[in-house]
């Protein structure tokens, strides 16, 4: 249904971004031959894509799948140290980003000779850096996927490094094109008519998961929004004003919510609330259900894997 909603993206200061499956597709084809064109990727080339919740963030991954280049995600906090750390070990060959962190990345030095291309995402120039938006507007929108097997590499992450240095970590075209079928049908319950959202990092697995190919592999829209930091209050209204159905969001967050006035808004929508991460409290659990009338649903997952519900886990 190339008409249905794909993602719904709103700035918070009125600003608003939709795309349906359609003009998503169209967007996407453009952005591969930025890709393939200006930036002079081919196949199999790794790209760290370091963005903060904004449209180009989806838009690019899907362009990474048509020109079979494997996206590496990061969290807009890690400093230039880490960012080499994530070139030496990955041997990217292009680094995605905006204006907060290109200074760190010029900072890098020769080690950085290796890249091809950095492509910037954001208003105005920078001295070495391709300007993606500009690109974007003259791209041709005629693209041919590139032919990928079921066990090529598809996207890699980096794991937290709780316990040493962040390690590598490599998904295929078929890893989460099925086990993801499964968490999106099953555990976030989606369907072509359902608004999701999730709050995750795009720099995490679960973002992802959850705020790409769950939702997308069932049609559903992603609902998104430019939130620096986790708020409360943006949340609330945000659950109020628009027809979000389906939530996910960290058991931290979760704590959060309750402790902010939870009993003053109404979500008329939300029928389906799930959490990921650490444990969630069950008292948190019970005064959420208390106030909306909905449960918690529990998942568990790594970098390593996909998500697994919880009750299945323990059945």
């Amino acid at each position: 249904k190339p008409e249905n909603p794909a993602l719904w993206w709103v700035s918070g200061d009125g600003e608003e971004v939709k795309w349906s499956f359609e003009e998503l597709g169209v967007l996407s084809r453009q952005a591969a031959n930025v890709l393939s064109g200006a930036c002079g990727l081919q196949p199999g080339d790794r790209v760290i894509r370091i963005l903060p919740r904004i449209p180009e963030w989806w838009l690019l991954n899907v362009a990474c799948m048509r020109t079979g280049t494997v996206p590496i995600p990061g969290r807009q906090q890690l400093t230039a140290k880490d960012i080499l750390h994530g070139l030496q070990k990955s041997k990217a060959k292009c680094v995605i980003t905006d204006g907060s962190v290109a200074p760190a990345v010029d900072s890098g030095g020769p080690e950085w000779q290796s890249l091809k291309a950095k492509l910037l995402v954001s208003e105005g120039h920078r001295e070495g850096w391709l300007n993606f938006r500009e690109l974007l507007k003259h791209a041709p929108s005629d693209h041919h996927c590139v032919t990928t097997k079921r066990q090529d590499p598809m996207a890699i992450y980096f794991t937290s490094g709780t316990t040493g240095a962040p390690e590598r970590i490599a998904h295929s075209h078929s890893s989460y094109g099925i086990g993801l079928t499964v968490s999106g049908r099953y555990w976030l319950d989606l369907t072509p008519s359902d608004i999701f959202w999730n709050t995750s990092d795009t720099g995490w697995a679960k973002s992802g998961w959850s705020s790409i190919f769950s939702p997308w592999i069932q049609g559903a829209c992603v609902f998104a929004q430019k939130m620096p930091r986790f708020d409360p209050s943006i949340v609330f209204e945000s659950l109020s004003r628009f027809p979000i159905t389906v939530f996910c969001s960290a058991p931290t967050a979760y704590r959060m919510l309750v402790q902010h006035r939870l009993s003053s808004y109404k979500f008329r929508s939300l029928r389906h609330c799930v959490s990921a991460g650490e444990p969630i409290n069950p008292e948190v659990m019970g005064e959420w259900e208390e106030h909306t009338g909905l449960d918690i649903h529990e998942g568990y997952g790594q970098a390593e894997t996909v998500c697994s519900d919880t009750l299945q886990l323990q059945q």
